[in-house]
């Protein structure tokens, strides 16, 4: 992608520019690093991170905006008529558009039973007013919702509510059709009972959707543990009674929100350049001699590849053990220079403050860009070792140092940032985007309900999830009543206790 190889390219300029302007430290010339990436093909720096870009996002067309609200868009339209529909049945006798006094057979209906309302009608009236409104408010309170997660299945839980909401409302009006305006057999106050009635029936539904899509989830039934791949972090969290793809999206929720941030760049840590296995060499007679003096050569030749092989693969864990050991002994040190090069930035800050003479004032972006070269160099060594130069920019940077000033934050608020990865929710590189996609894989149809050993797969570029679901037990307690008397105790003396 030669958009991203651009702009990593300008942020490394800058960043090296920043780190000429600053004065060399003498006492880190122990640590510095030989870029040696020009010259060999196994050798790998912070400079050669730029060959490797990173992963394209996802960006949404028209079709998957479509697919997205669809869901959405139909309920509103199915809730719409079915709210509309009492209001619908109460108002049309009250308008002029049909004859409501004569009915098929030719005999005339009293005008007055058909618009005039008695007390009691006008008391079914206001309850009935205070049900569409109490269902109205409940209705827009918990169900609609921006849709947090597109699903690769219909939600048969919600298919099935709003299915009831279509087949009651048109079962309604189809007796509304029949029994009132066709036939005119009832008087007002009975049209108004039969919308109060429809009323009643969506108020039922809306219970009925409140249970299965929103309390039948709450008790938890299964724990579901997340593998991340390939950096192996794990994390166990507890579900309720959800489908397959439910549990995927609850578990990405957990996963933006627990998870620190995956750093790909952290897997070359311990590699030394030119360090290559031996365990994968084959020896070939290339010039065919198997007679002779040069087969025992060859041989020889053989016996100590395969025993250099056998000194490397058995001395490999201790290259390992003390490469991290290094490791964590260098990124202790650049953390430790770099929180006291932040904390006496921050003593400036602070002086400039109490001081009581003349002094030139400065807005915190100012502050920030006084302040940041005393710690540009630190931060840079810090995020270099730690691989995470590549996700902050020189902007980034000082727009976060100039918040904490403003807020008047310590040092170690504004080094929190860096000192670790971070959630994935709070990493500049994953997040925020408008829209990430996964790919779930799953052997069972994702709209069944989790279950005892079930296992799917959530695909993101490099980062993979492996969720696995166990069911929780069930828990047996029994009671075992302590008996006073049987709760005292005796002390015992003798010569040989110190008492």
């Amino acid at each position: 992608m030669p958009g991203h190889e651009s702009d990593l390219d300008s942020r490394t300029m800058e960043e090296r520019i920043e780190v000429q302007v600053i004065p060399q430290d003498d006492n880190w010339g122990d640590n510095t690093t030989a870029i040696t990436g020009n010259t060999s093909e196994t050798g790998m720096s912070m400079e050669d991170l730029t060959k490797y870009p990173f992963p394209k996002d996802f960006t949404p067309g028209v079709g998957f905006n479509c697919v997205r609200f669809m869901g959405t868009a139909v309920a509103v339209i199915l809730s719409l008529f079915g709210f509309l529909s009492p209001v619908a049945m109460v108002v049309l006798p009250r308008l002029d558009i049909m004859d409501w006094t004569r009915r098929p057979d030719g005999s005339l209906v009293d005008s007055a039973l058909v618009k005039v309302c008695a007390p009691e009608c006008e008391g079914l009236l206001i309850s009935f007013a205070f049900k569409l409104l109490i269902l109205m408010l409940g209705t827009l309170a918990v169900f609609f919702r921006q849709p947090k997660a597109t699903m690769p299945r219909v939600f048969v839980f919600r298919a099935v509510v709003l299915f009831l909401v279509f087949v009651l409302t048109f079962a309604f009006w189809l007796f509304y059709g029949v029994r009132i305006v066709r036939e005119k057999r009832t008087h007002y106050h009975g049209i108004v009972q039969f919308a109060d009635s429809l009323v009643d029936g969506l108020l039922f539904v809306h219970y009925l959707a409140l249970v299965l899509l929103e309390i039948r989830q709450l008790q938890p039934q299964f724990v579901v543990r997340v593998t991340r791949s390939p950096d192996g972090e794990t994390r166990c969290y507890s579900v309720g009674a959800l489908s397959i793809q439910r549990a995927a999206v609850t578990m990405l929720e957990h996963y933006y929100r627990d998870f620190p941030a995956y750093n790909p760049y952290l897997d070359m840590v311990g590699r030394k350049p030119g360090k290559q296995s031996l365990t994968g060499f084959k020896v070939y007679d290339v010039d065919g001699s198997n007679n002779g003096p040069n087969q025992s050569v060859t041989q020889g030749r053989s016996r100590a590849v395969f025993a250099a092989a056998a000194r490397r693969r058995d001395s490999g864990h201790n290259d390992r053990f003390y490469d991290e050991q290094e490791y964590e002994r260098r990124v202790r040190k650049r953390r430790a220079r770099l929180l006291v090069a932040a904390e006496e930035a921050f003593t400036h800050i602070k002086r400039l403050q109490e001081e009581q003479g003349p002094a030139i004032p400065m807005d915190p972006q100012e502050a920030a860009q006084a302040v940041f070269p005393s710690m540009a160099r630190a931060l840079q060594k810090y995020l270099r070792i730690t691989r995470q130069q590549p996700r902050y920019s020189m902007e980034s940077v000082l727009s976060h140092l100039a918040t904490c000033i403003s807020h008047d934050l310590a040092p170690r608020a504004f080094m929190a940032r860096y000192l670790t990865q971070g959630a994935v929710v709070m990493s500049e590189r994953d997040y925020p985007r408008p829209v990430d996609r996964w790919v779930l894989v799953c052997e069972h149809n994702v709209v069944r309900e989790v279950g005892e050993g079930v296992q799917f797969r959530l695909r993101h570029g490099e980062v993979s999830l492996m969720c696995c679901v166990r069911r929780l037990p069930h828990f047996s307690v029994t009671e075992e009543v302590v008996d006073p008397k049987s709760n005292r105790f005796v002390l015992r003396l003798n010569s040989e206790t110190s008492v």
